[in-house]
């Protein structure tokens, strides 16, 4: 013989419908706060009105004609091919984990051959973004951010 199916069946069955789709929800939601290291911006509404700064200093750094490639070595040194860069320029990078714990390196250079900069400190394994700065005898900056594995 079968029980009746009630009132009371159909309310454990919602409840327990929703108990489950909030506890998915929470656990997802830990798993993003802790995986977010940092903020994008400080404020909001400050970046906007930097905004268009922000695209003149890219125009007036594309004009320069600069570029870099950055790779790692096969002993993990950050290895950076410029071209058009002129010659006694630093180069200089800070590397951070986008993922996890926060984590940040500041890595130096040197110029291994003309054009090829290697740095000074191995950069550990797993995912980074290397912000680079390149800067001339005479004070020209030139910067870009790459995603590095």
């Amino acid at each position: 013989m079968k029980g009746e199916f009630t009132g009371k069946h159909m309310a454990v069955i919602i409840v327990s419908g929703f108990a489950v789709i909030i506890a998915v929800n929470l656990f997802m939601a830990t798993l993003a706060v802790r995986g977010f290291g940092g903020v994008v911006v400080q404020n909001s509404y400050v970046a906007s009105q930097e905004f268009n700064d922000w695209l003149e200093a890219a125009e007036r750094q594309e004009a320069l004609g600069w570029t870099a490639k950055m790779s790692r070595s096969d002993n993990h040194h950050l290895v950076v091919e410029t071209t058009s860069v002129p010659d006694g320029s630093s180069v200089n990078a800070v590397a951070r984990r986008p993922l996890g714990k926060p984590e940040t390196m500041q890595l130096g250079f040197i110029e291994a051959t003309p054009g090829n900069h290697v740095s000074l400190e191995p950069l550990k394994a797993g995912r980074w973004i290397v912000r680079l700065t390149i800067t001339s005898p005479d004070r020209l900056t030139w910067s870009v951010e790459e995603h590095l594995q």
